[in-house]
């Protein structure tokens, strides 16, 4: 069960007690059941399957797949909520790593705002924030994909919460305060010093970009999003509250 869910056997029953009392789970198609529709609906966060794949896996229709998806994704986002850390409940008395990243999704031709020139695709910003072990202490809500990080920093008042001292990041939040590599000069060069420093800040930074790379072990946040737009945030809600809650 594992390697399709991301999910141990006990896992998947402890997430299955907390969503069983749950009004909302009538919205889950009868013919598939809680249990079931929570596999199949963890299946497609961890792995991003297409839904016909899951419907023939299944022995039932695509439709079904899709409600019960968008039935237990709700679910779980709200159920799951109250586990996810709030920028408030960030140490503030350690040294603390922040980087940003892309999630891709579909190019909807109404939202124009989530291609990421850096990166060559759409999807949305999202920042991570770790101590120097690579412990996750916080993800924000998700930004279009043009959002440079250094707005995005701004947007969510991090800096109203956190030291800027106590922040290690990349030249994307130059400016703001934090420790972050030197920037080689227009037409110019680093010193064999700043080379160094670039490297040995590069090296502490390695575990917030490790953070990052396991959270993308989820597929859903690592290849295309291919629902609706509107559905992403409550997919990224969701598998976060996976990650606080239950693993």
């Amino acid at each position: 069960m594992y390697n399709s869910t991301g999910l141990t056997l006990d896992q998947c029953h402890a997430l299955f007690e907390k969503l069983n009392n749950h009004s909302e789970k009538n919205a889950i198609p009868p013919i598939l059941g809680l249990l079931e529709a929570l596999v199949v609906t963890l299946k497609y966060l961890r792995r991003n399957h297409v839904q016909a794949e899951l419907a023939e896996s299944h022995g039932v229709s695509q439709s079904t797949i899709s409600r019960a998806i968008a039935a237990v994704t709700t679910l779980l986002a709200n159920t799951l909520e109250e586990d996810i850390p709030a920028l408030a409940d960030v140490p503030t008395n350690t040294a603390l790593l922040i980087d940003g990243t892309i999630l891709p999704c579909h190019d909807w031709a109404d939202q124009p705002s989530l291609y990421s020139v850096k990166h060559h695709h759409t999807g949305v910003n999202i920042q991570v924030i770790t101590d120097t072990p690579g412990r996750l202490h916080w993800i924000s809500s998700p930004l279009p994909g043009s959002t440079y990080d250094v707005t995005a920093l701004d947007t969510h008042d991090i800096l109203t919460h956190l030291d800027p001292t106590k922040i290690i990041a990349d030249k994307g939040y130059i400016g703001r305060g934090l420790t972050t590599p030197v920037r080689t000069p227009p037409r110019g060069h680093l010193t064999s010093d700043d080379e160094e420093y670039n490297r040995n800040i590069n090296h502490i930074r390695w575990p917030v970009e490790q953070a990052i790379a396991h959270l993308k072990t989820w597929r859903i946040l690592s290849t295309i999003h291919r629902r609706p737009y509107t559905t992403f945030e409550t997919t990224i809600k969701t598998v976060l509250g996976i990650i606080f809650g239950i693993l």
